[in-house]
């Protein structure tokens, strides 16, 4: 979430082969090497913050140790300075939805919290969050977990040159609603690269066949926000933590995916394959 100091050079031949309709970028193999590295720091820090998330433990500690790694990996984390936000990472807990900040919140037995990172390496950054749980889950809470990620596939398992942008969108509404929950209508997925925030969005909804077609060279980020109640939200006064109206829990996925020429490239898989949360 971090503004870079000076935009990047789309007509740089290196990184950028041009746009596409609507001003998305289309990348070189050279960005692609590029994000895979940005992307692994970010899958690593997700897969070492994992044994550290118990009951007991705060938020901002949680941040701290999600810091600390990203520096000594070769990341720097993105988020700190971004429009004020002073913190390594988003951890948003049980009813919040989206940007959560880090703070002396102890973690209780079976909350489920959402943890995003962007480390950003030679000024690329890799996006993405998991869902993780402290202690055991209920019933109700493995169920959104479980719709939330499945959503997140059913859009990535789309990705292939000539989809378009709404097909992504109801892959993942269809298969939240499939689990009588909802997806948040206020957020979206971003294309991501040099920048952090860039065309196309990616809405949690849409309509198939519609949006920009995909072409090969495209980076962005499939991010479902799926709440097990009703899809409204609101922003908190603190400008960032956002929470569900009616205080239903929520989850969220996220990874940063390139359109290839035969499909996708996930650039924010797990090394560990500690992807998804597991419980008894």
């Amino acid at each position: 979430m971090r503004a870079l100091a000076t935009a990047p050079q789309y007509n740089n031949s290196r990184f950028y082969r041009g746009r596409a309709a609507g001003g998305i970028p289309l990348h070189t193999d050279e960005a692609f090497a590029e994000m895979r590295i940005a992307g692994r720091i970010a899958a690593e820090t997700l897969d070492f913050i994992t044994p550290h998330v118990q009951p007991g433990v705060t938020t901002e500690y949680l941040d701290r140790l999600v810091q600390e790694f990203m520096l000594d990996h070769g990341g720097i984390p993105a988020t700190i300075g971004y429009r004020g936000y002073r913190h390594a990472s988003c951890i948003s807990v049980n009813h919040v939805a989206t940007h959560g900040i880090p703070g002396p919140k102890v973690l209780a037995d079976g909350d489920i919290l959402n943890i995003d990172v962007t480390p950003m390496h030679n000024g690329w950054h890799g996006d993405t969050s998991r869902m993780y749980v402290a202690g055991t889950p209920s019933v109700k809470a493995q169920k959104l977990i479980d719709a939330t990620f499945e959503a997140m596939w059913a859009a990535i398992r789309l990705v292939r040159p000539g989809a378009r942008i709404g097909d992504l969108g109801a892959a993942q509404e269809n298969t939240a609603l499939a689990h009588r929950c909802s997806v948040v209508t206020d957020f979206c997925g971003h294309g991501v690269g040099q920048m952090f925030h860039t065309s196309p969005e990616v809405a949690f909804h849409g309509t198939p066949g519609t949006g920009p077609i995909l072409e090969p060279g495209m980076f962005f980020t499939i991010e479902p926000m799926v709440n097990a109640g009703r899809p409204d939200v609101k922003v908190l006064p603190d400008g960032w933590t956002t929470v569900t109206r009616d205080r239903s829990l929520s989850a969220q996925f996220e990874h940063t995916v390139a359109v290839t020429e035969t499909g996708y490239e996930i650039f924010t898989l797990s090394p560990a394959g500690l992807d998804r949360p597991r419980w008894s």
